[in-house]
């Protein structure tokens, strides 16, 4: 049973893999290797080309700026109104605390893109289209439950003791939640952190909705105009370039944090 099991992950890895891997070696093709057939594997003389024109013909660093804006900032604000919500729930009576961790994980899974026009109205009538802050706030209230879902459970674990030893000592609620509960909740917020940045950093409905301005664009929508700006041709080279320098950073975040990432959603999900 052992090989079976190893079998499916060796072929879910490559199935995961292998669209990722197949653009980056398009990135590096010329625009005659592209259009060859029968197709190539490899390149047979890599040129950084694409990456050259993809910066050059698109502002693809104003891009990534605003992304990194909007995702950081969004998370941030997620996780801590998350943290405090969490604290509260984790607190609660059993029965309580059941019931709204059920209604947290529904809403969860909960669609975004039904939601678009009403909040597309309402970032409208705040003066928000085509500013920071009117993707940062509905992308941080969309990911709301799920932040409160774990990080509520990985409070669960945190012995009530230490917050009766605190009081003892003269600690105020607030007190006991920003120097005890939060830095013992440091892998959690981390994980929450970084799925929040993850999905605010890969949404495009959202951001391809409210943000029309050319400097105004995060790196999803860039990448997928890139394949509208030329009227005879679809520049595949540009667009690998475009999906591989728009995953990397999130990849690399992902291998530096992975033990983090884990620890942080396994930890809340065992009862003591």
């Amino acid at each position: 049973m052992k090989w079976i099991a190893r079998l499916f992950i060796l072929v879910s890895c490559t199935i995961a893999v292998a669209p990722l891997l197949w653009y980056s070696l398009c990135s590096f093709k010329s625009p005659g290797e592209l259009s060859q057939m029968p197709p190539t594997f490899l390149p047979s003389q890599p040129t950084g080309q694409n990456y050259t024109e993809l910066f050059a013909r698109r502002p693809f660093g104003v891009y990534y700026l605003n992304s990194l804006v909007i995702a950081g900032l969004a998370a941030v604000v997620c996780v801590s109104v998350a943290s405090l919500a969490a604290y509260k729930l984790a607190r609660a009576a059993t029965k309580i605390k059941n019931r709204i961790r059920s209604i947290l994980l529904v809403l969860a899974f909960f669609p975004p893109i039904v939601l678009v026009f009403q909040v597309y109205e309402i970032v409208r009538h705040l003066g928000l289209v085509n500013h920071p802050w009117g993707l940062i706030i509905p992308y941080a209230a969309l990911n709301l439950p799920f932040a409160i879902w774990l990080l509520a459970g990985y409070m669960e674990q945190i012995p009530y003791e230490l917050e009766e030893a605190a009081a003892v000592d003269g600690l105020t609620a607030f007190e006991t939640y920003w120097k005890i509960i939060l830095p013992l909740t440091a892998p959690a917020l981390t994980t929450a952190f970084l799925l929040v940045f993850i999905f605010a950093w890969n949404e495009f409905m959202f951001a391809l909705t409210f943000m029309n301005l050319e400097s105004s664009r995060t790196v999803t929508v860039g990448v997928a105009t890139l394949s509208g700006a030329f009227a005879y041709e679809i520049p595949w080279g540009l667009l690998a370039a475009g999906i591989v320098a728009g995953t990397a950073p999130l990849i690399i975040a992902v291998m530096l944090f992975q033990q983090r990432i884990v620890s942080g959603l396994t930890a809340g999900g065992v009862k003591q």
